[in-house]
């Protein structure tokens, strides 16, 4: 039973943090004009590239932190402005537009690293979020290897929403995904700002 709630917490967790929904606009606009075959190869660059990025921070993002002696509530205050200003750009609709202005012969690769898996899917919040949930500190190998697992997990059902990303873009069109986007970006910048409240009270010690 408690495996199963921190499973769930934690799979919870990671995929909102994800934000499939906010990234999936950009998916979109930054596959414009491929064939079904490339986007999904976009798709499976973008999940790849964001989870090495993910994995360095799980193995060594708390090492970093305590070599350079950085506490996490400072982290934790510099992942929630990176956070806040990408969610305004969503809301802005810049990042959607940093996508479509993309050149054409622009590589696979490069369609999949910006700013679809960077800042995308591997963002500020998704970088703080392993972090925490691995902290070697209070976390066992298993615990962490169990982390990572369910972080793979995530990023299946991420890739699983890119390869519907067709079917999805045919309903709503992309007036609708506009919307989508900028909506999903205000829960982002909302996030953001909770996580920058919580970061000042524990740099402070203020009480809740």
């Amino acid at each position: 039973m408690e495996f199963a709630e921190t499973f769930l917490y934690q799979f919870v967790a990671l995929f909102v943090i994800l934000d499939p929904v906010a990234t999936l606009p950009v998916f979109i606009v930054a596959t414009i004009g491929l064939t079904r075959r490339q986007s999904l190869t976009v798709a499976a660059y973008a999940v790849f590239v964001s989870f090495l990025v993910l994995l360095f921070f799980i193995a060594g993002g708390q090492f970093l932190l305590d070599a350079l002696k950085i506490p996490t509530p400072a982290f934790q205050l510099a992942g929630s402005i990176v956070l806040l200003l990408f969610g305004l750009s969503l809301v802005l609709g810049k990042v959607t537009k940093e996508a479509a202005s993309m050149p054409a012969d622009s590589s696979l690769l490069d369609r999949a690293i910006h700013p679809l898996a960077i800042p995308g899917i591997a963002g500020a919040g998704a970088i703080l979020t392993v972090v925490l949930l691995t902290d070697k500190h209070s976390r066992t190998f298993a615990e962490q290897v169990s982390t990572t697992g369910i972080l793979i997990l995530c990023l299946a059902c991420l890739f699983v929403l890119f390869a519907l990303a067709g079917f999805l873009f045919r309903i709503l069109g992309r007036s609708g995904i506009e919307i989508i986007s900028r909506v999903f970006g205000l829960i982002l910048c909302s996030i953001a700002v909770n996580g920058l409240i919580i970061a000042i009270k524990l740099s402070f010690h203020l009480a809740a």
